[in-house]
């Protein structure tokens, strides 16, 4: 069953659009009274105008756009962000500019992706030990680069 998605938009903010059939994420569009110039290392918090109501066991995950990082160097900065069942304000993107020029967001323009997902809630409970594994307390880079 496909989850419904209630959003509330601000005036002129655009709902969430899949670009193909097949796309996982629905494009976010940045909603701006005036452009955001984002400076060569540099991070804005970009507003969409959109606010949503998932359903309980959902999240939203706010990810880049392959686009925008392969020819701009921008890109979402904690990503994949998440926007929570129970979040109930404005999604904002943040965006970095890792590219060498200024990068200008207008009003609309695609800024990132929203892909749905399911979520599973865990009880977390103290422990004297783990059990063992093969890959042990090996962490970054200990399983080779191959």
């Amino acid at each position: 069953m496909e989850p419904v998605i209630k959003c509330l938009r601000s005036e002129g903010a655009s709902l969430p659009e899949y670009q193909s059939q097949g796309a996982a994420g629905a494009d976010a569009r940045a909603r701006l009274d005036e452009p955001v110039v984002i400076p060569p290392g540099a991070r804005r918090l970009v507003p969409t105008g959109l606010r949503v109501e998932l359903p309980r066991g959902f999240e939203i995950q706010v990810r880049p756009r392959s686009g925008l990082a392969l020819k701009h160097g921008v890109t979402v900065l904690n990503s994949p962000g998440t926007v929570d069942s129970d979040y109930r304000g404005e999604i904002g993107v943040l965006l970095v500019n890792l590219g060498d020029e200024p990068f200008a967001v207008n009003d609309g323009d695609r800024i990132a992706q929203l892909v749905v997902a399911r979520v599973e809630s865990a009880r977390f409970e103290d422990a004297d030990s783990l059990s063992g594994s093969d890959r042990g307390e090996g962490g970054y880079g200990s399983t080779g680069r191959r």
